[in-house]
């Protein structure tokens, strides 16, 4: 946009700002004008329909609507632009054409005022599709003025706080979510196609299970009973599979009392389906397939590029036991390796261990955590995991100190979690009482004895792969996106005032 048609506020003082547009306000609604009052305007196009079309809409009278981005107030005739659903489109106003009460009232018109215009399409002397207007309403008045001359809202944190306003100052950034909502959507066509039921579970439960995390603690009045916010679904799911349905998934909020950093929200979306009669073999399986759907669908190829870094997206992905993951990066083989062993040939490495009363299991997935996941940058499944940090997963039959679980990795993050479902409910009750241990011991994130889902097990359910994706982290790396802020609409802040 030419800077020289943004109508500069600068040298004013904001007060005095402030002060003329309520005059101005004042003035509409005495003289029977308010803008406030207006409840519809029947628009019948949108800017980029008609500039990428402008074959067929060529001399034809249209009503378009949207917020003032720009002017260039002259004598008899003027031009602004305004901002819509799909973008910009230039108006073009002439005192002839609207009458010189109506033109002399547009020129009173603020940037950030919305509008509605009726005109003829048409092409200006220097090529720009426009709209040239016999009617134009005021539909809303903007009583503050648009950040930084409408340059750009360049504060982070303020972009972040005020989405509404970063949304009008940097129009890219709506793209990113309709983008978000799109890769969403085809999500939910490769699962419906493949047959899965989309279900809705509780959010608030009274058992917060599924996941080792911090849940948020409510409160409900009429039970007098400490309620928490879900941590994950899986729980839930499970039963669904065991109560008959095959195929189900849920994509929706989770909440976890965690720190916020660029990969960390506390409350943020996730993706979980659960499969019967199959492993975590074909949730791999359904990691590169919902990939590939979606990239297919939104993207040009198969390479992406995030934050510098080309990623190859083609599958199959490579697969890596941890054991095999630890030798390969580290030289370690925890094969050959007792937990003692283990920790001390990790500190002569550096890592740091608070405890070193811990088992072989525990020593292996530090290994990996420290020293590992930095370097998974292309697409990698990590499989294999040890008990001790799966209490929900089947273990493995030929290995029983792992369990037939993997993550996987891309870009050095964790993007998906998955499992063959634990469905013995004699060792899934023994797992939740190695957690209650954990948690007597302090660690809150340790998860809670959940009696019903025994129950539940108790009467069968067969055997399952289940699968969890984190949407965010999706969205960050497929939009290219540095922060988890970047890609929800409205993350959790800090109060200004704390």
């Amino acid at each position: 946009m030419d800077n020289n048609n943004i109508n500069i506020v600068e040298e004013q003082d904001l007060n005095e700002i402030l002060k003329v547009r309520r005059e101005k306000l004042s003035e509409l609604k005495n003289s029977g004008k308010d803008p406030f009052l207006k409840v519809k305007f029947d628009k019948n196009a949108y800017s980029a329909s008609i500039i990428n079309n402008y074959e067929n809409y060529e001399g034809k009278v249209v009503k378009v609507a949207g917020r003032i981005i720009s002017r260039r107030l002259m004598g008899k005739a003027s031009f602004c632009h305004i901002m819509d659903a799909e973008g910009q489109i230039q108006l073009y106003f002439k005192m002839d054409l609207v009458g010189p009460e109506v033109y002399d009232e547009f020129k009173k018109y603020d940037i950030g005022d919305i509008i509605g215009v009726e005109g003829e399409v048409f092409k200006t002397h220097m090529g720009e599709v426009s709209v040239k207007c016999t009617h134009v309403e005021l539909l809303s008045k903007s009583l503050l003025p648009l950040p930084e001359k409408f340059h750009g809202l360049k504060d982070m944190d303020l972009r972040y706080r005020q989405r509404y306003v970063d949304l009008i100052a940097n129009p890219e950034v709506k793209n990113t979510f309709i983008l978000r909502s799109k890769i969403i959507t085809a999500i939910r066509e490769y699962l419906n196609k493949e047959g899965f039921i989309e279900v809705e579970t509780p959010m608030l439960n009274i058992i917060p299970g599924g996941a080792n995390a911090r849940p948020f603690i409510t409160h409900h009045n009429t039970l007098d009973l400490d309620m928490y916010m879900r941590i994950a679904p899986e729980l839930y799911l499970k039963r669904l599979i065991v109560g008959g349905f095959e195929k189900v998934y849920e994509i929706g909020r989770m909440f976890r009392n965690e720190g916020m950093d660029i990969k960390h929200n506390p409350e943020f979306t996730m993706m979980e389906l659960y499969e019967a009669y199959t492993d975590y073999h074909k949730m791999m399986d359904r990691v590169e397939e919902i990939y590939s759907y979606v990239i297919n669908k939104l993207f040009d190829n198969t390479t992406i590029t995030y934050q510098g870094t080309e990623i190859n997206m083609n599958t199959p992905w490579e697969r890596l036991s941890m054991i095999d993951a630890v030798k390969k990066y580290t030289g370690l083989d925890f094969n050959e390796l007792t937990a003692e062993e283990g920790i001390k040939l990790l500190k002569e490495k550096g890592v740091e261990f608070e405890n070193e009363n811990i088992p072989w299991g525990e020593v292996l997935y530090k290994a990996f955590d420290e020293l590992v996941e930095s370097q998974l940058i292309q697409p990698v499944f990590i499989y294999d995991y040890p008990v001790e940090v799966s209490p929900l997963t089947k273990k493995k039959p030929s290995d029983t100190r792992l369990t037939e679980r993997f993550e996987f990795f891309i870009t050095a993050r964790e993007m998906g979690n998955a499992y063959s479902e634990l469905n013995d409910p004699i060792d899934q009750k023994d797992r939740f009482l190695k957690q209650i241990e954990k948690r007597n011991s302090g660690d809150d994130e340790a998860q809670m004895m959940d009696n019903d889902f025994i129950n539940a097990l108790e009467y069968g359910m067969p055997p399952t792969g289940g699968l969890g994706i984190g949407i965010d982290r999706m969205v960050m790396l497929l939009t290219n996106s540095y922060s988890i802020r970047d890609i929800i609409l409205f993350p959790t802040m800090k109060p200004l005032d704390k």
